[in-house]
């Protein structure tokens, strides 16, 4: 009979903004969905409760996925040390990107949008400003810029430009009027964030020179599918070779 599966903790980072919860919220229903009877909570760094350390400490063999799209601070530094405060020595599974999937989410939210993703030609003639939160920590923007950079090689657009909503630029529209000196007929914005909040509506305010605007990635299946992956990783790790534990 084989083992039971390990409880999913999904950690996320938390925000004042009520929608950030629910969007949580929806994306662990999806994943429910998708693994109908697997235990799953969900813990936040800040803001929203429940805390870390109300949830790890009760739940028994879990594995903390983290809501994060790529491996800065959160990841390195504030999920690691509140598991260490709360006493719960879980493996970690791994940050989201990269993935191709996130790509999958970002089209999947700008043909919600209106913009026909299906199309050649529409491709080669869009720019698109992949709008991401920043961060102080190189190797995390060095990630966004590499999967901006694939993006475009492998979605035929006519450019892709990074912009930031904090930390260091370019910002949304520096990146909009450069696509447009390059020659994109239009410009369309894709937040790459996962829920609502203060920098999704401060790129929101900064886009008004583009022809297109996505909402955030959100509770997307891509997204829902890629925390089963990571936890399905971690869980495999955990039976053989090491993990990346708290301490780690």
């Amino acid at each position: 009979m084989p083992a039971p599966a390990r409880p999913f903790l999904l950690i996320a980072h938390g925000s004042r903004d009520p929608r950030h919860a629910a969007t949580v919220a929806a994306l662990v229903e999806q994943v429910r969905a998708l693994r109908p009877g697997l235990e799953i909570a969900t813990a936040y760094l800040d803001h929203c409760a429940p805390r870390i350390p109300q949830v790890a400490g009760r739940l028994t063999g879990a594995v903390a996925v983290p809501l994060l799209l790529n491996r800065a601070f959160h990841a390195k530094h504030d999920i690691p040390a509140a598991l260490r405060a709360a006493g719960a020595d879980l493996p970690v599974a791994r940050v989201l990107g990269p993935s191709p999937l996130l790509l999958a989410a970002l089209e999947r939210r700008l043909a919600e949008s209106g913009l026909d993703t299906s199309s050649p030609l529409v491709r080669a003639r869009t720019g698109v400003v992949l709008a991401a939160a920043g961060s102080s920590d190189p190797a995390a923007d060095a990630a966004t810029r590499a999967l901006a950079a694939g993006w475009r090689e492998a979605g035929g657009w006519a450019g892709v430009e990074v912009a930031y909503a904090s930390a260091g630029g370019p910002r949304v529209p520096e990146a909009v009027a450069a696509l447009r000196s390059a020659g994109a007929r239009q410009v369309a914005v894709a937040p790459y964030l996962l829920a609502p909040g203060l920098l999704p509506d401060r790129i929101a305010a900064a886009a008004g020179d583009a022809d297109v605007l996505a909402p955030v990635l959100g509770a997307s299946p891509e997204i829902a599918g890629l925390l089963l992956r990571r936890y399905d990783e971690a869980c495999r790790a955990a039976l053989g070779a090491p993990a990346l534990s708290a301490t780690a």
